[in-house]
């Protein structure tokens, strides 16, 4: 045991949570080849094979599904303290944190929060990573992203969560197309067409709610992106659900009017997730401070 050092244990612990030696490569800034070095010395360390190569990846033996929970513990014990030894500077920092958002949040919630780190931290890097929901958890447990910001609550125990602010669900349709009322009735969203945005976003409890109507209105156009919907609805008389805070964002530079949905849909939390493995680091503290203290009056 004497042979197992800390980027031993890294490499196992990496490549037990990606499946992969090429992600794990990459996560470590190493190359595959010696990827593949460390874990033949991890099989002669603990005579077994560790991991078996599948069409899904490297599949871990029963081994290694036990030497994961300890190493996987004792490795972030030990990052944390080696980190917290070492004093963090923002002012002085280079490092790159990297937060996965949608379009919506980088629209209404990135300027607020690049503006704050560019006065604290001129010398840390942003990267902003386009949200996938489904690949979330993958992402955070491999070190792809430092953060998420997202309305989905994730529901692994290793992801802590701070709200940074409710919402609600409306619709919106060019005022030239919109039905004379003041309330929008479920016969007048019905007789429209409308345009969506993929539920890979995480925004697809209305579609979820009319599913429990029984009801499907008639789509015309699926989009990746909200901020595609603006031009589209310039043009034409397709209606939209969006969240209220970026459907007034869209009224204040084009034609548009909001109207209350004609059907329940519960109202929704915007927050910021991370890895409860980062709780005691400070460099990852003072980045959720950063961004919590920056859309506090959002």
């Amino acid at each position: 045991m004497g042979n197992l050092d800390l980027n031993l244990i890294r490499t196992f612990v990496m490549l037990y949570e990606t499946r992969s030696v090429t992600v794990t490569a990459e996560q470590l800034f190493v190359t595959q080849p010696s990827i593949s070095y460390a874990l033949s010395k991890l099989r002669d360390v603990f005579k077994d094979r560790l991991f078996i190569r599948t069409k899904g990846g490297m599949e871990p033996t029963a081994t290694a599904q036990q030497l994961y929970s300890e190493l996987s513990r004792s490795l972030s014990m030990i990052e944390n303290t080696i980190t917290n030894v070492q004093s963090f500077d923002p002012a002085k920092s280079q490092k790159c944190f990297r937060v996965a958002m949608t379009d919506l949040g980088e629209m209404t919630l990135l300027p607020s929060i690049f503006a704050r780190l560019q006065k604290e931290a001129p010398n840390v890097e942003l990267e902003v990573v386009p949200l996938e929901i489904e690949k979330v958890d993958e992402w955070m447990s491999s070190g792809k992203i430092d953060a998420v910001i997202c309305s989905r609550h994730l529901e692994s125990q290793s992801i802590e969560r701070h709200i940074i602010r409710k919402e609600r669900y409306v619709c919106i349709i060019n005022d030239k197309f919109s039905p004379s009322p003041q309330a929008l009735t479920m016969e007048q969203f019905m007789s429209h067409r409308h345009a969506v945005v993929t539920k890979s976003l995480g925004h697809g409890a209305a579609e979820e709610a009319l599913a429990h109507l029984g009801v499907k209105r008639k789509v015309s156009l699926k989009v990746s992106h909200f901020s595609t919907l603006p031009s589209v609805l310039e043009k034409t008389g397709v209606m939209t659900i969006l969240p209220f805070k970026i459907a007034t964002l869209f009224t204040e530079n084009n034609a548009l009017k909001i109207y209350e949905l004609p059907f329940e849909v519960a109202d929704f939390e915007v927050a910021l997730h991370w890895q409860s493995r980062h709780n005691n680091s400070s460099s990852h503290s003072w980045f959720r401070e950063l961004i919590i203290q920056s859309l506090s009056e959002y």
